[in-house]
């Protein structure tokens, strides 16, 4: 007791000899002060700014002045075009939107899928990684996508670059090969499915708006995907059945089926050329290479 009593006391002493003395006390409150007003008036000068910025603007606005750097002008033949300024926005607008396009409005989504249920089925886990199959995905994409990006150069941004057209018309022009090309895909029960949820009545398929085509594209792309799995699966699996029975009837229970069964997995995939006829299946599942 005596023992603790007196480690209290000489804490409490060593405590009060390490506060500070009253001169650093005061001066760093006085810093605190300083950095406060600091950011008083740093915060105040912006909103004047700002204030006056607001202000400048509704003055011009009612002044009636030609602000044409956002602008849609009208040309001489009566038709209407943004300025250059406002598609410069616009087109860095849509590059944030490039990886959503690449991968929703493309064949990337099958491709990609199907690969990973192929690596699923082989039993491995890690090889081919994440990155060798989203190249390969990428590369394959750009295979099957060639003939639709040609179509989108030669009838909206080659005829745009030489000033033929303007640059909603081309916008307009690009969206045809690629609706034709999603729409050449996607099931007939996927878009009378969302064209009953958005509430859209058209007369033909063609006539189908992009908000309405994507999603039904997707989901079709996603059932696609994983029928192509399905097959795939189905040898591998028979494999692995094989196996486990004939390790149960030799009592070796304790070894792993997939262990044992993995060496001739990867034998029969590699005897069967079963890369190229993988990639040969998806390319013809897009009507590639496929006379008529």
């Amino acid at each position: 007791m005596r023992l603790g009593a007196g480690l209290n006391r000489l804490y409490r002493a060593d405590s009060a000899n390490l506060q500070p003395p009253e001169p650093l006390q005061s001066a760093c409150l006085e810093h605190k002060l300083a950095c406060h007003k600091k950011r008083f008036v740093t915060g105040l000068l912006l909103t004047l700014l700002s204030g006056a910025l607001l202000w400048y603007m509704s003055s011009a606005q009612a002044a009636d002045l030609d602000m044409t750097a956002f602008t849609v002008r009208t040309n001489p033949d009566g038709t209407q075009d943004y300025s250059l300024s406002l598609q410069v926005v616009i087109l860095m607008t849509l590059l944030t939107f490039l990886p959503s396009i690449v991968i929703m409005m493309t064949s990337f989504t099958r491709i990609v899928i199907v690969l990973a249920i192929l690596r699923q089925a082989l039993g491995l886990q890690t090889s081919p990684s994440n990155q060798i199959i989203i190249g390969l995905a990428l590369f394959m994409t750009l295979f099957i996508m060639t003939p639709v990006f040609d179509d989108i150069y030669t009838q909206a941004i080659e005829p745009y670059l030489n000033d033929e057209i303007q640059a909603r018309e081309a916008f307009v022009r690009g969206q045809q090969p690629l609706h034709h090309f999603m729409l050449e895909q996607t099931r007939l029960t996927d878009i009378n499915a969302f064209t009953e949820f958005a509430g859209v009545q058209v007369d033909k398929p063609e006539d189908l708006p992009l908000r309405v085509l994507i999603p039904a594209f997707m989901v079709s792309e996603l059932k696609t995907a994983f029928q192509i799995g399905f097959m795939l699966f189905l040898p591998f699996l028979i494999i692995d059945l094989v196996v486990a029975s004939i390790l149960m009837a030799m009592g070796m229970m304790m070894l792993s089926p997939m262990i044992v069964s993995l060496p001739f997995k990867l034998m029969l995939f590699v005897l069967v050329d079963g890369w190229t006829l993988i990639m040969g299946t998806l390319i013809s599942s897009y009507g590639i290479g496929v006379p008529g």
